[in-house]
């Protein structure tokens, strides 16, 4: 065994507990947690020889020949933070535990791929770091790297990611993709609803430090741009790579479920690059890697680098390495793709279709190494993979072969369902009450002439006042005409009870524009250059904070249990800002009023903001878009 290995130059750290390269995780990279000063050369195993290389699997080949090695894992649902442009405040409903894949699972699936040719595993979430168990579970994926993984990397928020930097380095990590949106504290818990800022700033200097100590940990900080929220911000990121080893990455603003996309609100990448040439010329592109995701640009003198994710403008699907792992074990071939194929349920056949805890894993890895025993086999695959590993290869065989050469692009991806960046539950018209979906659209279509109902079927109609149900049965209508459900028969305000209304699902959409007599104040905005600061990320969050105030403003509206209040702002023209607030609940009413007070309030502040610039502006069109839930069912605006 000895002529295996050969010697290898380190730096003055070494491990004084094993003196071997497989035992201490990054000899000559930086002190692990038994390590001592010595200038001691250590080996390590030679790298195979070219003749004994394996082709790749053909379960993570698709039909174009993209071979796929890297795969991410998404390890929660769960996140420290409540953005705006992505979850309510009070956070979103979360999945059973049940649901959601244990440590075992995952440590075997993450097995199974590697088996296969995976060499890089990222883990994501929610937020990564807020799962109790991170550090094991990452220490458990870093054994695999003797089984040819190569890097082990994780995309976070960076909130609480400095506690644990020096344990996960130490458990193989790689590589850090760090999300941040500004760079600017007040515009941070704007957006977060949360503190923070400084601590997001704590770990992208542990991780300069780390690697100063020879870490290697690549670093690069996403941010999403959003024109008319962050887009003034790019400069400012891009200062960052002047001094520090970091790769600032724009990403283009992508549609996912209850992101409220909308296409104005995109930058391209040949919008950002213009922002940037303008005051660095000399921007470089910069030769990218056959699977990289992003476009490379580079600015001489600068030690950090700049890079484009254009998944709107020029999408990169043709060298797509990438698989995708979510938090209750479905496989995405896809980030833009609906098609999703469970792995937990297959893996969980070999445990009665129960979760697999330590104890049962722990039984499986016995099971496997007594048949490895028995047939005399070498021990050079990881030990513990799933019993029914060829199952889950054929599906995973299957549904790499149904992956699609690009997916769709500007005026159909919007348009898909597919899921929320994180959980969000989509509200859902209950015009038909519990009816299955199936049944629902038979009945919708009229397909079931003869079907026998023992209640008549609601008929709704799309109006904006509240009017007493409509019925047909028997061809007879039964209805009460038009009426102001807030006025008594003798005339005298009352609150109408809801006591016998039953709990649904609701939404309500509001809008409303802000009009301004000059292109100044729009042009002060963009450069947010006004004295009182942001004017649309305060009104947003002046938006959102008034929904929930309504019935302490409207005096005959009912408190409701908001479960989600948006504001989006769009600059529509260089006079005209329009204003959107969509507000949702589980409840017996409706939540028309609070989307408008919603909007109104955004659009009260926006006027507040700019008076001193423009007192001529203009607040018109408030009314409701959209109306969904309860017995009255769905109305929409023409």
């Amino acid at each position: 065994m000895a002529s295996l290995w050969r010697p290898l130059p380190l730096g003055p750290w070494t491990c004084r507990v094993a003196r071997t390269w497989h035992r201490c995780p990054f000899p000559g990279r930086l002190p692990c947690s038994h390590a001592e000063p010595s200038n001691t050369k250590l080996t390590r195993p030679d790298y195979p020889r070219i003749r004994d290389v394996k082709p790749f699997s053909e379960f993570l080949t698709d039909t174009f020949r993209r071979q796929h090695d890297y795969l991410r894992i998404s390890v929660t649902e769960r996140c420290n933070l409540r953005c705006v442009y992505c979850m309510p405040e009070e956070g979103v409903p979360l999945s059973p535990n049940r649901e959601l894949l244990t440590t075992p699972e995952i440590v075997l699936l993450s097995s199974v791929f590697v088996s296969q040719g995976v060499t890089k595993i990222r883990l994501t979430g929610g937020e990564p770091t807020v799962r109790q168990d991170i550090l094991p579970l990452m220490h458990q994926i870093g054994d695999l790297r003797r089984h040819g993984l190569k890097e082990i990397c994780i995309t976070s928020n960076g909130l609480s990611l400095h506690r644990k930097l020096d344990s996960m380095v130490e458990a193989g990590l790689t590589g850090v993709n760090l999300s941040l949106d500004t760079l600017d504290p007040w515009q941070f818990q704007i957006m977060t609803r949360r503190k923070g800022f400084d601590a997001v700033q704590r770990s992208i200097d542990r991780i300069l430090e780390l690697n100063k100590a020879g870490a290697g940990i690549k670093l690069k900080i996403n941010c999403v741009v959003m024109r008319g929220v962050n887009d003034r911000e790019i400069l400012p990121f891009v200062e960052m790579t002047r001094e520090k080893d970091i790769e600032i990455r724009f990403i283009e603003y992508m549609p996912f479920d209850g992101n409220k996309w909308n296409k104005k609100k995109m930058l391209s990448y040949s919008e950002m690059l213009e922002i940037i040439r303008a005051k660095y010329p000399t921007l470089q592109k910069v030769q990218d890697h056959k699977n990289d995701t992003s476009k490379t640009w580079h600015i001489p003198g600068f030690v950090g680098r700049i890079g484009f994710i254009t998944s709107m403008t020029h999408n990169f699907c043709g060298t797509c390495n990438r698989l995708r792992i979510t938090s209750d074990g479905n496989l995405k071939v896809c980030l833009f793709g609906n098609a999703e194929v469970s792995l937990r349920d297959i893996l969980r056949k070999s445990n009665d279709g129960e979760p697999i805890d330590e104890r049962a894993f722990e039984a499986m890895k016995q099971l496997e190494m007594d048949r490895r025993r028995s047939l005399a086999l070498p021990d050079q695959r990881p030990l513990g993979l799933a019993p029914n590993e060829l199952e889950l290869l054929d599906v995973i065989g299957a549904a790499v072969k149904r992956k699609k050469e690009k997916h769709a692009g500007i005026g159909e991806l919007e348009h898909m369902k597919n899921r929320p960046m994180i959980l969000i539950v989509p509200t859902r018209a209950s015009m038909f009450g519990n009816i299955p979906p199936r049944i629902q659209h038979l009945l919708g279509n009229g397909l079931l002439p003869n079907a026998r109902l023992t209640q008549p079927i609601p008929i709704t109609q799309r109006r904006l006042f509240s009017q007493s149900y409509q019925y047909l049965k028997d061809g007879k209508e039964f209805a009460k005409g038009p009426r102001l459900t807030h006025v008594s028969e003798t005339g005298s305000a009352q609150m109408v009870s809801i006591s016998g209304k039953d709990i649904t699902s609701r939404v309500a959409k509001a809008v409303c524009t802000v009009r301004f007599s000059d292109k100044t104040a729009i042009s002060l905005i963009r450069q947010n250059q006004m004295k009182k600061g942001d004017v649309l990320g305060v009104a947003r969050v002046a938006g959102i904070m008034a929904s929930k105030r309504t019935p302490d403003l409207i005096p005959l509206c009912h408190p409701i249990a908001i479960s989600k209040a948006s504001v989006d702002l769009d600059i529509e023209s260089e006079d005209t800002i329009k204003i959107v607030a969509t507000v949702t609940c589980e409840g017996k009413t409706g939540v028309e009023m609070e989307a408008l007070t919603a909007a109104s309030t955004a659009a009260l502040t926006v006027y507040d903001m700019c008076k001193a610039v423009d007192k001529a502006m203009v607040i018109e069109g408030l009314r409701v878009v959209l109306k969904d839930g309860g017995k009255s069912g769905r109305w929409e605006m023409d």
